[in-house]
């Protein structure tokens, strides 16, 4: 009986009192495998690590067949390859080479994530925060559930403790975007004890990813827009519902967008002291919605406000735009002349725009295929979702040899999406081929927000950085491309010996000698070394005198 109260009371995310029950039920029988695994889970997401693991290798070796303890002690094996950095309250656990490639950059935005989040809220954060980011998906799949083949978790938050895929495992997505995120998961998750309804805390976490970035979080769709306006929205009361059985993976995520448009409505409407005091409120035990009735408004009057707000949001959205969708019957989507009729008929639909846009890409007539999707553009101008048709235009410009006009169009996507990867590529290639420095830079700071192991990237914000005048930053991105196996290391080597010739002479030496080491013959690499020796020479003469 403890054994399953403590299961239940951990599925709440209550890991403290979980542990409790599960060493009461230990009390009972001491080798009781489900109680003993549960506890050792629970330490793990605890962050009480050493006894975590002790107790899942113990059950492993008592019990081979036992699946979670099988796979959490295979983990741990993986896991003691990992690199361990510390510094500020972060215990940062990652993939050796991740960690020596942008491992400072991530304890950087953690603890602006913890002064600003922390300052906002007001949590006094005393313990230890664990970050730990899995290359290998399987792994993080383990060391959250228990189990491999989860898909669909970027990150997750026990509360002391962060899990999430690293760049390297996840799809395309916005890595510091994620860490804040989670960060913020710590934040509430303090604050209510572990007691507080998902809806809230994901709402929180994803209305915090726009305050710290414009880019970042969610924001208003087609598809969100039709679920409103068609009665899919859940009722506050009933919106922890909607991430335990929703119908689609496109429900699980309106829900998070909903959750964050009533954390908006709730701030705009009653301030964020309301909302600091509702979370205060659950970490005593209150339930949410007599926090809510008590801080903000009667349940039903807030439904009903809030209703209000997300329609008022879904109608705003490009309102110019035609929505409605003819069926087959009125239709056909495989018709080229019918798609046309129904535009001359409907022409800002943004159903056939993009049914018609596609058809003349798809016989690759790129000329026509750009009136459609300027008008898709100008009818909604802020659409940055993967089909976006910024992205579409910008591939027919450049099959035009229109450069001009594609960086003009992927700058604009640059600016509003967050994990836009191959167009912030592009756009540094472009960059570079103009020797538009400053833009280099901009869109690779960019590019390595989303996937930070690419050497290209490193080599192209180091040389504009040299151009610039940015020697640290130069210096700092070069280090970094060699961590990656750059495909040209000696000129790397050479770059950095020049660059450090005057600050550091004894490492810009060893650049220009791993230069030489790899191409013999380099012959700026041997002049630079003369003029290095000779400047050391120079300074002992000058120190004798």
């Amino acid at each position: 009986v403890d054994h399953l109260i403590g299961v239940k009371l951990s599925q709440k995310y209550r890991f403290s009192e979980g542990s409790t029950f599960q060493r009461r039920a230990l009390q009972f029988d001491p080798n009781h495998v489900p109680a003993r695994i549960q506890l050792a889970e629970d330490l793990l997401r605890l962050g009480q690590e050493e006894p975590g693991w002790t107790l899942a290798n113990q059950v492993a070796d008592a019990d081979p067949y036992n699946v979670k303890a099988y796979n959490l002690s295979t983990l741990h094996d993986s896991m003691s390859k990992f690199k361990t950095l510390e510094a500020d309250g972060f215990v940062l656990r990652m993939n050796e080479l991740e960690a020596a490639v942008y491992g400072d950059q991530a304890l950087v935005l953690l603890k602006q994530a913890r002064s600003e989040l922390c300052e906002k809220y007001g949590l006094q954060l005393d313990s230890p925060v664990t970050v730990e980011l899995f290359a290998n998906p399987q792994d993080f799949a383990v060391r959250t559930f228990g189990i491999p083949d989860v898909d669909g978790y970027l990150g997750v938050c026990f509360g002391s403790v962060i899990t999430a895929n690293s760049p390297k495992a996840q799809r395309p997505a916005n890595w510091q975007a994620v860490l804040w995120h989670e960060f913020c998961h710590v934040v509430t998750l303090h604050l209510t004890r572990n007691k507080m309804p998902r809806w809230l805390s994901e709402g929180i976490s994803v209305y915090e990813e726009s305050q710290r970035n414009p880019t970042w979080g969610q924001r208003m769709n087609p598809r969100y827009r039709r679920m409103i306006l068609t009665g899919e929205l859940t009722p506050i009361g009933k919106l922890s519902g909607a991430f335990l059985n929703p119908p689609t993976p496109r429900h699980l995520q309106f829900a998070y967008y909903e959750s964050s448009l009533v954390v908006e409505f709730l701030i705009g409407r009653f301030g964020l002291q309301s909302i600091r005091a509702i979370l205060a409120d659950l970490g005593d035990g209150a339930e949410i919605n007599t926090a809510l009735s008590k801080h903000a408004a009667p349940l039903a009057q807030l439904e009903e406000q809030f209703e209000a707000f997300a329609r008022k949001r879904a109608e705003a959205m490009a309102p110019q735009a035609d929505w409605d969708e003819p069926s087959e019957e009125q239709v056909n989507p495989a018709d080229p002349q019918a798609v046309a009729d129904w535009l001359a008929g409907h022409p800002n639909s943004f159903w056939a725009l993009r049914l018609q846009a596609q058809m003349l890409l798809k016989s690759e007539q790129w000329e026509q295929a750009k009136k459609p999707l300027e008008r898709l553009i100008s009818l909604y101008p802020a659409y940055a979702e993967e089909d976006n048709a910024y992205q579409l235009l910008a591939a027919v410009h450049r099959k035009l040899d229109e450069t001009e006009q594609e960086r003009d169009v992927l700058g604009k996507l640059a600016r509003m999406s967050s994990d836009a990867a191959d167009a912030y590529l592009r756009l540094m290639e472009i960059a570079t081929e103009q020797q538009a420095w400053e833009q280099v830079v901009e869109n690779g700071d960019r590019y390595l927000a989303v996937y930070p192991l690419l050497s290209n990237a490193y080599w192209w914000i180091g040389r504009a950085a040299e151009e610039l005048g940015r020697s640290e930053r130069a210096v700092e991105s070069y280090r970094r491309l060699l961590l990656l196996d750059p495909a040209d290391p000696v000129e790397v080597h050479y770059r950095l010996g020049r660059l450090l010739r005057h600050e550091d002479p004894d490492a810009a030496r060893r650049h220009v000698l791993e230069a030489l080491a790899d191409a013999p013959r380099f012959r700026d690499g041997h002049r630079l070394l003369l003029e290095i020796v000779n400047d050391s020479e120079g300074e002992n003469q000058g120190g004798a005198q």
